[in-house]
């Protein structure tokens, strides 16, 4: 009886180890690299994070306001970022969404700038719209 109760026991660990040995080697799939890049921590830790950028109002030159930030999107295929500008109507209404290439904003610690955008340059532009989830 206990050398069966023995002989159950090994079967038993012995079936675990063999689904852990196993499990672990399909975790690991295929080898991929990983390029690491040495980054300057201050100057990263002073830029602008993405999540304090929305809801920012965005002015030109002369100081009107001509849009505010939405949001910022990375596109999946050349990494490029993009300020989504919520322009035009009152209140909420009869607004929209226009993208802009995160490069063609000034930011400083005071503010946001188009220099050269006007509202009504700014609401010709196509509209953006967010892809479904």
């Amino acid at each position: 009886m206990q050398q069966a109760l023995n002989r159950t026991l090994q079967l038993g660990l012995a079936s675990v180890m063999a689904a852990l040995i196993s499990t672990s080697a399909l975790a690991q799939g295929a080898p991929q690299s990983v390029t690491e890049r040495r980054t300057e921590v201050l100057q990263t830790g002073t830029g602008f994070r993405a999540s304090k950028l929305a809801g920012t109002v965005v002015y030109n030159r002369d100081k009107d306001k001509v849009g505010i930030i939405d949001d910022v999107i990375v596109s999946p295929s050349d990494h490029n970022a993009f300020a989504i500008l919520s322009v035009g109507g009152f209140l909420g209404m009869g607004k929209h969404y226009v993208a802009v290439p995160l490069g063609a904003l000034q930011i400083t610690s005071k503010q946001v700038m188009m220099p050269d955008a006007t509202k009504s340059s700014l609401e010709a532009l196509p509209e953006f719209r967010y892809a479904p989830d």
